[in-house]
């Protein structure tokens, strides 16, 4: 299989503002590259549903098949990347947002608090899976770890291939 191209977004209203450096993001990035991905979207945003919203459906535009998203996935009330991702989904891939979890849980007890979502939605006739972690670098690891395995076979799914 040709290389899969990806879409990173930053979900930081500190980050968007320059306030810090963007970590997560950067990391996001390399590890996709390393795993085969070939980066085609790379954005930061506040912590805001409409531009989150906005952001997933330019990539999925812009042809990415894999949208991963870094950050807004806890309880404070600016966290809105679940509900934007939500709203966008054709459907849920619950199993791996909670196999997610389980594997930051393993080394952080509250990243099972994560609401992040991996979904696959439709832009423009378009089909891509969007997948949520955490905005901490660590978090970043183990969802690439837990997804990018899976990855080949659910865009070969996404374009119709055989199970």
């Amino acid at each position: 299989m040709e290389a899969y191209s990806v879409a990173v977004i930053t979900v930081s209203d500190r980050a968007f503002k320059g306030e810090y450096p963007d970590r997560s993001g950067p990391l996001a990035k390399s590890m996709w590259s390393e795993q085969g991905g070939r980066v085609v979207f790379d954005r930061i945003v506040p912590d805001d549903e409409g531009l989150i919203g906005d952001a997933i459906k330019s990539a999925v535009a812009a042809r990415a098949q894999v949208v991963f998203t870094t950050g807004g996935t806890g309880v404070g009330p600016r966290d809105v990347t679940a509900e934007a991702t939500s709203k966008l989904v054709d459907y849920e891939l619950a199993g791996i947002a909670q196999a997610i979890r389980q594997r930051g849980q393993a080394s952080v007890p509250t990243a099972i608090i994560s609401r992040g979502i991996v979904g696959v939605l439709t832009v423009g006739g378009k089909r891509a899976v969007v997948i949520n972690a955490a905005g901490s670098t660590g978090a970043v690891k183990d969802a690439i770890e837990v997804v990018a395995p899976l990855v080949p076979h659910i865009v070969d799914q996404l374009v119709g291939g055989d199970h």
